[in-house]
């Protein structure tokens, strides 16, 4: 039931948004994968073996047969792309449409693998995300009491894995070798397809990855990073392609645009303590008033007399999208699309090295603005923070980080803005 030895495999990632994807994608680039981030969905762009390409289908905040759809499309797309292994990288705290996303990557890869099924298990210890009796919980907190409780979005109400997906059943593996666990696996999804996983540890979820490598491409790993970082461990045991170093680095990076979409707590808080702990001539920031959003040119101008008020760009440029709990004309999706015109300008007129894109609607926005194609994911600022680069259109090159909302402690952004204040861009990349 394992791979066949030498064969190097193409994992396909789906993932719920942009964030998700870096996040889980990065794990495969640090066990040596070349790994991208894959911007166009067309599916015609052929990847060589041994390598981790991501795409995102924007599932997480639709309803389940839309959220379903999606997925099913994204993974015909990787396949076409050459991907032979899948990974459906879901929230770690169970938020949106995992129960159609889980749906829509059975479908697709049953025309494929007859007999597949899904293995679910969204624990990513590192991030103090755990599940253990079937419950999910958050720093030790049942996860509708932690911030994803209280997302204004996609909240999630209740942290039992069997409510959340009505019938599934969830368990520990007790095997006493990778195969024997396969045959658990298998034997406990027959009658629906699919199974939860318990486990708080990272070494509980290595168990699940090598299980999951011996049967197989018929099982769908389904979880979020945490279960990643396994999996790009246990596949590249049978891996044969040579690791793919971090590139060498040369010219110093430029301005760093922090772009802040998400209206997470967590997001907002890490934005105020940037704030608070730069000096103000190192920090601008932007917030367009609600009234310019529904207004391009009236916000273009806006943008223009903005930056033009410092005659040496500051070394950090804040972007925010308005609070939670402002009124807004537009959907979330306008408001993103908007704020990455901003970002397109400050790109277009000024002097920016490095991107860092907190929020996985905002990063979405910004790279299709930017007409970039994929990126190429290298390595982490830290845990749940990827770095890489921009591939194509008009910003290619430039270092660009990503980052999930409700990831991170307080300091992530600062501390962030300053590792980016030292990287250095690619010799091959650089921009004039």
């Amino acid at each position: 039931m394992s791979l066949s030895p030498g064969l190097n495999p193409i994992v396909g990632i789906v993932a719920d948004d942009v964030t998700g994807a870096t996040d889980s994608v990065v794990q495969f680039s640090r066990s040596g994968w070349p790994s991208r981030l894959l911007l166009d969905s067309s599916g015609s762009r052929r990847f060589e073996p041994g390598s981790a390409v991501a795409l995102t289908s924007d599932a997480r905040p639709m309803d389940t047969v839309s959220a379903r759809n999606a997925t099913e499309l994204s993974v015909e797309n990787l396949v076409r792309s050459g991907a032979d292994h899948l990974y459906l990288k879901i929230d770690s705290t169970m938020r949106g449409s995992v129960a159609g996303q889980l749906a829509g990557a059975l479908s697709a890869w049953e025309k494929l693998h007859p007999g597949c099924f899904a293995v679910l298990c969204p624990a990513y210890p590192a991030m103090g995300r755990t599940v253990k009796n079937g419950l999910l919980r958050v720093h030790g907190l049942p996860v509708e009491d932690s911030p994803a409780g209280r997302d204004p979005v996609t909240p999630v109400r209740t942290s039992d894995l069997a409510s959340l997906l009505p019938g599934i059943r969830t368990l520990p593996l007790t095997g006493a070798s990778p195969e024997e666990n396969a045959r658990i696996l298998q034997r406990a999804a027959a009658e629906d397809g699919m199974v939860a996983v318990d486990a708080a540890t990272e070494a509980e979820l290595q168990v699940l990855a090598d299980a999951l490598v011996a049967a197989g491409p018929l099982a769908i790993p389904a979880g979020s990073a945490g279960l990643a970082i396994a999996m790009a461990r246990s596949w590249a045991e049978v891996r044969h392609a040579p690791a793919a170093p971090e590139p060498a680095s040369s010219a110093p990076a430029a301005q760093t645009v922090v772009v802040v979409s998400s209206v997470h707590d967590i997001a907002r808080a890490q934005a105020a303590y940037l704030c608070a702990h730069l000096a103000p001539a190192d920090l601008q920031v932007l917030q367009p008033d609600p009234s310019l959003l529904h207004n391009g040119i009236a916000l273009g101008e806006w943008t223009a007399a903005r930056l033009a008020e410092h005659v040496l760009p500051p070394r950090v440029l804040l972007i925010l999208s308005p609070a939670a709990d402002v009124q807004l004309p537009l959907s979330g999706a306008a408001v993103a699309r908007r704020l990455a015109a901003v970002v397109q300008q400050t790109v277009e007129t000024g002097d920016v090295g490095s991107l860092v894109l907190v929020g996985g609607d905002g990063a979405h926005a910004v790279l299709d603005a930017l007409s970039a194609t994929s990126l190429l994911i290298t390595g982490a600022v830290q845990e749940g923070i990827p770095r890489g680069y921009i591939e194509g259109g008009g910003a290619s090159g430039r270092v660009v980080v990503t980052k999930a909302g409700g990831f991170g402690d307080i300091t992530a952004l600062l501390d962030t803005v300053n590792d980016l204040t030292n990287y250095t861009a690619l010799p091959s990349e650089t921009h004039s």
